[in-house]
């Protein structure tokens, strides 16, 4: 194995006629067959003579061979680079060929590709106006307090024994976040009860792995939910059951008698946006401790309402016996920070520090600091504050553009908190067909289809039991709302004249 090439060549003894034709056909091969990827910098032909214990001549011989075959391009005072010679196997990946199937024995889990579970992730299309899911505005973000923040928690980082620590995450990050869900959720929990994770995600992940075993291996998930929480469940091997929503969210009657885990996003159900009622709530905590099953619940944007008294949250509800509480910084600073946490239940807290340590063993450090001296410091609460303003403004502008434009065509589903707002179709429409005409037209919408699901003999697939449009205001302008809403109507009466 070459140091300098990571690629095993095998030569003559050094003086054979053989040498320079072993090194030209091994090269050419591993450019042909892809180990040497194109544009990958060859090293100078004095190195790699070095090491190889050759004369310089012999590999400038050979690079020049094969620069005259195409296979290497030469750049003045850059060096030589593998060129792309559209190889077969260069050729299929341009291509999008899939890939091959694994070999012989081996077995991949399927569940991390079922369908209904966690979409894989896409850069947002390239239009004018993105009512995309899920982004909220990093415009007002105070990046310069944060940079600040970051640079002072690496200089304090760096005067320490920079090793592994602790999987539960930075105590100071701890404290800070068990103070914030008391003080905006009611959420009655201590330090010792948060675990720092790589953003909500890796939270469904864990308690996947936690709370999912063989003898019990249903949860119960709204349908229409979130695809990326089912996705963590099926990877750990659980039974999705879907559970309808209706105008007072979960349908705790529909609830299966074995399940073992319930999933529900009660503040804001997703993509719905509907509340879980005070009544439904005391019925799924009743459910849970009758049926022996745990509650996880997502608070995934619980800090942006527009009016009314926040409902309880059934952690607070249930006083922490039974309840995950689930939270994410994503919403409220940005989605690329990738930090988030639970609220773990006391007995189940050991099951859930070993999973995290064997996961990723605990969350980077300077960015824990330095969201614990910005939440400290009072920037969060500001942050979120502004926000809810800006938010606020953006959602009633865009009840307004519905109303105004599309009242016959769409019945918004009554919601008080949120990025985002769910419509449901007053005539038969082909949801597909109007957002792709709305991307063409450079809207970005998404059908709420997209996030349903239905049984069936293969399994939870998503499905088409909920008819409407999903509009994400987050990274909308105000100024830009209601022209495209405009627009959207007119896509939406010609496919309703299409349907009908």
């Amino acid at each position: 194995m070459t140091i300098a090439l990571q690629l095993g060549l095998t030569l003559p003894p050094p003086g054979s006629r053989h040498v320079r034709r072993a090194l030209h056909d091994q090269l050419r091969a591993a450019i042909l067959d892809g180990r040497l990827a194109p544009g990958l910098a060859l090293p100078p032909s004095r190195t790699l003579a070095q090491e190889l214990g050759l004369s310089r001549t012999t590999v400038v011989t050979v690079y020049d061979l094969l620069l005259s075959e195409g296979y290497v391009v030469a750049r003045t005072g850059a060096g030589t680079f593998v060129a792309d010679t559209g190889s077969k196997a260069q050729a299929g990946a341009a291509a999008g060929a899939p890939p091959p199937g694994p070999p012989s024995g081996v077995r991949l889990n399927p569940a991390l590709l079922a369908p209904g579970g966690a979409r894989t992730p896409t850069p947002p299309p390239e239009v004018a106006v993105n009512f995309r899911l899920g982004l909220p505005d990093t415009s007002g973000f105070p990046f310069d307090i944060w940079g600040r923040l970051y640079i002072r928690a690496l200089r304090a980082f760096a005067r320490t024994q920079p090793g592994y620590r602790e999987p539960a995450g930075r105590s100071a990050l701890r404290a800070a976040v068990a103070g914030h869900v008391s003080f905006t959720r009611a959420v009655a929990c201590r330090a010792d009860d948060i675990i720092i994770t790589a953003g909500a995600q890796q939270a469904f992940d864990l308690l996947a792995r936690v709370l999912v075993t063989p003898d019990r291996p249903v949860v119960a998930m709204e349908d229409p939910g979130y695809a990326s929480a089912r996705g963590a469940f099926l990877a750990a091997g659980a039974r999705l059951h879907p559970v309808p929503v209706d105008g007072e969210g979960l349908v705790v009657d529909a609830l299966p008698p074995d399940a073992a885990v319930v999933y529900v996003t009660p503040s804001h159900q997703f993509p719905l946006g509907v509340p879980l009622s005070p009544r439904r709530r005391q019925a799924l905590l009743a459910y849970a401790a009758a049926s022996g099953a745990v509650i996880v619940e997502d608070d995934y944007d619980g800090e942006f309402r527009y009016g009314g008294r926040p409902l309880d949250a059934l952690q607070t509800l249930d006083g922490g016996t039974r309840v995950f509480y689930v939270g994410t910084f994503s919403k409220s600073l940005f989605p690329a920070l990738r930090l988030g946490f639970i609220a773990v239940p006391a007995w189940a807290r050991d099951h859930v520090l070993r999973a995290k340590q064997v996961a990723d063993w605990h969350a980077p450090v300077v960015e824990q600091d330095a969201l614990a001296a910005f939440m400290a410091e009072g920037h969060l609460a500001r942050h979120v504050r502004r926000m809810r303003a800006v938010y606020d403004d953006r959602r009633t502008a865009l009840l307004g553009a519905l109303a105004a434009h599309c009242g016959d065509l769409l019945a918004p589903v009554p919601a008080v908190a949120g990025l985002h707002l769910a419509t449901r179709f007053r005539r038969p429409v082909d949801a597909d067909a109007v957002v792709a005409r709305a991307l063409a037209a450079g809207i970005g919408v998404e059908s709420l289809a997209n996030y349903a699901l239905r049984p069936t003999q293969g399994g939870p697939v998503p499905g088409d039991g909920v008819a409407g449009l999903a509009f994400g205001y987050g990274g909308v302008g105000v100024d830009a709302i209601a022209p495209a809403i405009s627009r959207l109507a007119a896509i939406l009466r010609d496919a309703a004249r299409s349907a009908g």
